[in-house]
């Protein structure tokens, strides 16, 4: 926008204060502005008019907050917390750990810095230029560099100590950045030199959790608990609306809000007898929660009027053909040199006659090694293709990854070919009881953690109050069905 400053406030692992936010968006509502966007790396965007550039400014250093202006030269810290206890749990990663790390941080840094856990995919493990994923060994972490403006990776052949991951962030940053060391050798010379104290030797390669999008909308049951994923199709969030929820935090002692790689926004630890004063919010507000799979799991480039309208447009096309997108990211780059979390990549770009003369718009179609958007290894589906056919050239390329699975599904499962069984083996069956609304399944074999339900208890034996954990559909509405017995 010509008329404005884009301004950008990074909230470090996501993590965002609600009276911090507030105090950000009381000034911002002095400066004119009325609605906010967030970005890829969990950072606040806003525009603020150039007539109120002083004003902001002034009132900014007043709060003590650093932001940027129509730069991202400290492009923030990304972490998986957002994930730890709602979508992931159980290892020695926990909430108080990223804090740890994320508190020993006493600079801003310029190279992007990517803290995650091996156990999820919420949030992307390769997208920083430095990036640490949790190592099965506990406080030990695997580090990944990225060369800066190239795809290698570079990875360290020890494990690095929670409380030294700052440490090595500000020294590498300055051999990187400083002394220009931009070749894979250097690099490598570079880290088995660290002058770093604690550190473990590298007994198992690093495994990355197979990518499933967990859905990150609504309210939502863990443990005695609910969090709630709001998402907006426009990215756009109204600053009444943030206010409102910052206040409510404040009464209900909910201490953080968390922001999302996928531009959203989750609140963990709303206490039941509060859920209702969350439910009201969204209805003054007239605020969805409940948009369709196949719309969250798009990453689009920051700040990009142009990719959020082709992004609508391809979701509509697939609504329209009904397409099945389980298990795949895609993004969409209009800009070179964005980093975007994708499994199916759309970028956009000029022709160029005699590879000088730019010309019209042309997408290229490109997919990561088994489509997992945390792959590094780059393969083009199709190259130079006109707008009017990219719908179709990504349908071919999503009916690729579908039989890709269904390929090897078979194959995992040694299957032999449909038409050469040579007889109907006779399966083991069992009973269980499964929601008519989302299709949860309880089986007594494994219980509800979710609903304090211990393996088990039948279904016959649950409370009358038991509910589904998923969608709270009542215990009187789930039907029986039979299933193989190895499939449950």
């Amino acid at each position: 926008m010509q008329d404005k400053y884009l301004i950008r406030i990074n909230f470090k692992g996501g993590i965002a204060s609600p009276a911090e936010m507030k105090a950000i968006l009381t000034v911002a509502t002095q400066a004119q502005v009325e609605s906010v966007r967030f970005g890829l790396r969990q950072q606040m965007l806003l525009y603020v008019p150039h007539s109120f550039g002083k004003t902001f400014g002034k009132a900014m250093e007043a709060l003590q907050i650093d932001y940027q202006v129509d730069a991202n030269q400290h492009p923030n810290i990304v972490s998986s917390y957002v994930a730890e206890e709602v979508f992931q749990k159980g290892n020695w990663l926990t909430e108080g750990i990223y804090k740890d790390i994320l508190d020993t941080f006493e600079y801003s840094p310029q190279l992007k810095v990517n803290i995650s856990d091996a156990d999820q995919s919420f949030s992307p493990f390769f997208s920083g230029h430095l990036n640490f994923i949790a190592s099965p060994t506990p406080n030990f972490w695997y580090l990944y560099v990225r060369i800066p403006k190239s795809n290698a990776l570079v990875s360290f052949k020890r494990l690095v100590f929670s409380n030294e991951i700052a440490k090595i962030c500000q020294y590498l940053e300055e051999q990187l950045l400083i002394q220009q060391k931009t070749e894979s050798r250097e690099i490598e010379v570079l880290l088995e030199n660290l002058p770093i104290a604690i550190l473990a030797p590298l007994e198992t390669e690093l495994i990355p959790a197979r990518f499933t999008l967990p859905y990150y909308e609504g309210f939502n049951r863990y443990g005695k608990k609910t969090w709630l994923g709001i998402y907006r199709r426009n990215e756009s969030y109204p600053i009444d609306f943030l206010m409102k929820i910052c206040s409510l935090c404040q009464e209900t002692k909910i201490g953080e809000i968390c922001l999302t790689p996928f531009k959203s926004l989750i609140v963990k630890g709303i206490q039941e007898v509060d859920r209702w004063r969350w439910s009201n919010v969204l209805s003054e507000f007239n605020i969805n929660v409940r948009h369709a799979a196949n719309e969250l799991n798009w990453q689009i480039e920051d700040d990009s009027d142009t990719a959020l309208q082709l992004k609508s447009a391809l979701i509509r096309g697939f609504d329209a053909i009904d397409l099945r997108t389980f298990g795949l990211c895609f993004g969409i780059k209009t800009r070179p040199r964005t980093e975007v979390y994708a499994s199916i990549m759309l970028m956009k770009r000029r022709f160029r006659l005699f590879n000088l003369i730019p010309l019209f718009s042309v997408y290229d179609i490109s997919y990561t090694e088994d489509f997992n958007p945390n792959g590094r290894t780059k393969k083009y589906f199709s190259r130079g293709v006109w707008r009017f056919n990219v719908d179709e050239q990504l349908r071919r390329c999503v009916l690729k990854y579908n039989k890709m699975i269904a390929e090897n599904q078979v194959k995992a499962a040694g299957l032999k070919d449909d038409h050469k069984t040579d007889e109907t083996p006779v399966l083991a069956t069992k009973t269980v009881h499964q929601c008519p609304c989302c299709l949860t399944i309880y089986d007594k074999d494994f219980g509800d953690l979710l609903n304090d339900i211990p393996v088990g208890v039948p279904f016959e034996k649950l409370p009358d109050s038991y509910m589904c954990p998923t969608c709270e559909t009542d215990k009187k509405d789930f039907k029986s069905l039979q299933v193989e017995a190895s499939l449950v």
